[in-house]
Formats: C-alpha cells, sequence, structure tokens
C-alpha cells in the first residue's frame, strides 16, 4: 500500500516550497463519477501540474470512501502542486515499469495521462487534516472527480508478480526511514523479488530492476 509516504519524499525536496493552499483552478461543474470501483486502498499514479510547465507522476495510495482520501507525506512535488493548483489526474495504470519509477523517481511529463493509463480522472484536491508522525509531516486529501475517461477495458487478471512490485517500492522508500528496521525491510524486499522470480513476466522483472536503480536496495 502506498500512501506517498517516503516513497517520494526523499528526492523530491528543493528550495520551493508552499505555505498555503492556494484555490483551486478547477471547474465548478458538478463532480462526475470515477471510472473504477474503489475498495479498500486502490494504488494509482497521480500527475500534478509543476512550476515549471510539467507534470509530475508519482505513486497515490486512494483510501475508498465517500469522499476518497489520499495521503501526503514531507514536502514533495504532489503535495506542493496540490496546493498550487487545487486539482490533478489521477490515473489507473496495469505497466508495473510505470508504477515503479514513478513511485521512486522522479517523473516529469509534458502530457498529463500516461500511455499506461486504462483509466483516468480529472479530480479536486482539498487538504482536510494534517499532522506529524515520526518526524515527517502528513496532510490527508479529499479528492473529487471533475471528469472521467475509461480509455480501454481489458478483462482483469491477477498477477503476484506486480502485486510483488508494489510491496517492493514500498519497502524500498523506507530504506533511508529511521522508524523502520532495515533488516526487516530487506527481508521483504528479497521475499518480493523471490515472488516476481517465480511469478513475473519480463516487465515485472524489469519493474524489479528499477526498484534497485532508484533506491539504497
Amino acid at each position: 500500500m502506498t500512501d506517498d509516504r517516503t516513497m517520494r519524499e526523499s528526492r523530491e525536496m528543493d528550495d520551493d516550497s508552499a505555505d498555503g493552499t492556494a484555490k483551486s483552478e478547477c471547474d465548478e461543474s458538478a463532480p462526475a463519477e470515477w471510472p473504477v470501483t474503489l475498495s479498500g486502498v486502490t494504488e494509482s499514479v497521480v500527475t500534478t501540474l509543476g512550476p515549471n510547465g510539467l507534470w509530475n507522476a508519482a505513486a497515490l495510495g486512494l483510501r475508498a470512501g465517500d469522499p476518497v482520501t489520499a495521503r501526503t507525506w514531507g514536502n514533495t512535488r504532489t503535495r506542493r502542486n496540490f496546493h498550487r493548483r487545487g486539482e490533478a489526474y489521477v490515473q489507473f495504470v496495469d505497466d508495473p515499469v510505470d508504477f515503479a519509477d514513478t513511485a521512486l523517481s522522479i517523473v516529469e511529463r509534458e502530457e498529463p495521462i500516461l500511455e499506461s493509463a486504462s483509466a483516468w480522472s480529472r479530480v479536486s484536491v482539498e487538504r482536510v487534516e494534517s499532522g506529524t508522525d515520526g518526524g515527517t509531516d502528513w496532510e490527508t486529501w479529499t479528492l473529487t472527480p471533475l471528469e472521467s475517461k475509461t480509455v480501454s477495458q481489458r478483462v482483469p487478471t491477477i498477477d503476484r508478480g506486480f502485486g510483488a512490485v508494489i510491496e517492493a517500492t514500498v519497502a524500498a522508500s523506507r530504506l533511508s526511514v529511521a522508524d523502520f528496521d532495515e533488516t526487516e525491510l530487506r527481508d521483504q524486499l528479497a521475499y518480493c523479488a523471490s515472488v516476481v522470480d517465480r511469478a513475473g513476466g519480463p516487465r515485472e522483472r524489469e519493474a524489479l530492476e528499477r526498484v534497485r536503480e532508484h533506491s539504497k536496495w
């Protein structure tokens, strides 16, 4: 489960910061529907427009509810762009390489929608809660869909390799965080690697190599 905590925090710090929540630039139209049914925590990729005119892509866990919420950890680009713009594109992707890259590295694009997105929603975001945990500031946001589109429809399949890649991104992102036991995290990574080796395909194996490249694993 990703919640944008340590996953991107260490690589997204810079001198640019937002002190307050900017007014939303979203349309005032009635909310749309999500293009998929959400339950528990659904992994997604969110793109937000930065001050450089590029779209920053990051992994983001969506917690089902009314409204749907997500949490940002640290002073990430996602957090700052949420404050600046008040909106984003939430995307549901099926490519483990894209997910690993956006979870653990800086990905900036000229267009907001990833080629691997099967569906997306343009959402308005509003901060509703904030706090500190283990020395890291967090903020909880509500996400309200303003526009949604299903790009492609596929018969869903369950891929253990993809699931292991997701868990590996979470463990790898926490390797440099004092609150987590490094030995336990490396044991988790070793198990994820064994699952990918046994049950993953070429894209899952490439994604796992990206996890190694983008982290201290």
